[in-house]
């Protein structure tokens, strides 16, 4: 399965904020254990929901002021927004399931 796009600072306006789809945003840190173990499963998940939601990451060392804005306290976080807001949010590792059963009610 192909990697995820990064978004940063600078495109998060057009790819997240403005975006037609749902949009989870994957919080992540290249030194995070937890990050490595969770990317097959959103890979999977960006995979079946294909053209229903956009998958993207975010590195919080990059991008420290929306890291802070949307109050990230532990990578990884994945963050569900829907025209423009986030309105689910999962941090730590997560069983795919309990992504699925938290997020699908958006989408």
């Amino acid at each position: 399965m192909p990697d995820l796009t990064y978004v940063t600072e600078a495109s998060f306006q057009s790819n997240v904020i403005q975006s037609a789809l749902p949009v989870v945003v994957d919080f992540t840190a290249t030194w995070c254990g937890p990050c490595k173990m969770l990317d097959p499963i959103v890979k999977q998940l960006a995979h079946e929901w294909n053209g229903k939601v956009n998958f993207l990451k975010m590195d919080v060392d990059e991008n420290p002021n929306l890291t802070m804005q949307y109050q990230v306290m532990g990578v990884p976080t994945l963050m569900l927004f829907v025209n423009g807001q986030p309105v689910q949010r999962l941090s730590g590792y997560q069983p795919k399931d309990k992504i699925v059963s938290k997020f699908k009610a958006h989408i």
